[in-house]
C-alpha cells in the first residue's frame, strides 16, 4: 500500500509516483483514488489524459469498474506544461501512449515542487518497454507495480496479451483484444503462435 508523505507547503517539495503493471491490474482505480485523496487534502489537482483514448469518456479517466474523475485530453507531453499554472497534484493517466518527451515534462514538474502521479502499462504486447514509462520510472521516487490475475492459471499476471493478430504497437481495446496473463502462461501462447506461423 502506498502512504502518501506529508504536505509541508512552505517547502513545496515535488516528486514523481508512478502506478504501473498489465491491463487490467487496477493503475488507473489507484491513480483514482490518490487523486480523489489529494481533493479531499484541499490541494489544488489537475488530471490529464492522452487525447486519443476514447474508450470510455473523452473528459473522464475512468477505471474498468467504471470508477472516474474529471480530466483533461491533451495531444502531446507538452501541452501539459502550459495547463498546471498553480497546481499541487498532477495526475497523468495512460502515460504509455504519450510521446517521449513526457518524462522531461514529469521532470519539470516535480522540479518545480509539484507532486506527480504517473499511471500507465510497463511493457505493450510484445513484452517489451512501452512509450516513455522506463524513463519516468527511472525518475520517479516511487514505483507501485500492481498485477492483474492470470485468466488461465490464476497468478499473479504481468503481460497484456492481445489476442488478434494485429502487430501495431497502438491498438486501443478492452477485454475483447487483451487479457492478462503470467509469465508462464504468456511465453507458452507465444510459443504457439510461433510454431502455427512456422
Amino acid at each position: 500500500m502506498f502512504l502518501e508523505n506529508p504536505v509541508d507547503p512552505a517547502s513545496r517539495r515535488g516528486w514523481i509516483e508512478v502506478i504501473t503493471g498489465s491491463m487490467f491490474s487496477g493503475k488507473t482505480e489507484e491513480l483514482i483514488r490518490r487523486l480523489k485523496r489529494a481533493r479531499i487534502a484541499n490541494q489544488r489537482v489537475e488530471i490529464f489524459k492522452p487525447m486519443l483514448d476514447v474508450r470510455y469518456s473523452e473528459n473522464e479517466v475512468v477505471s474498468h469498474d467504471s470508477n472516474a474523475i474529471r480530466s483533461t485530453p491533451v495531444a502531446g507531453s507538452g501541452n501539459i506544461l502550459l495547463l498546471t499554472g498553480g497546481v499541487e497534484v498532477v495526475g497523468i493517466d495512460e502515460a504509455q501512449f504519450f510521446d517521449r518527451g513526457l518524462a522531461d515534462v514529469c521532470n519539470q514538474l516535480a522540479n518545480s515542487g509539484i507532486r506527480v502521479i504517473v499511471a500507465g502499462l510497463d511493457m505493450d504486447f510484445k513484452g517489451k518497454p512501452f512509450g516513455p514509462m522506463p524513463d519516468i520510472m527511472a525518475m520517479a521516487e516511487y514505483i507501485t507495480k500492481v498485477h492483474a490475475v492470470c485468466v488461465r492459471c490464476g497468478n499473479l499476471a504481468q503481460y497484456s496479451h492481445r489476442k488478434s493478430h494485429d502487430d501495431q504497437v497502438l491498438l486501443l481495446g478492452e477485454k475483447e483484444l487483451y487479457e492478462p496473463l503470467c509469465r508462464r502462461c504468456y511465453n507458452e501462447l507465444r510459443e504457439e503462435t510461433e510454431e502455427k506461423n512456422t
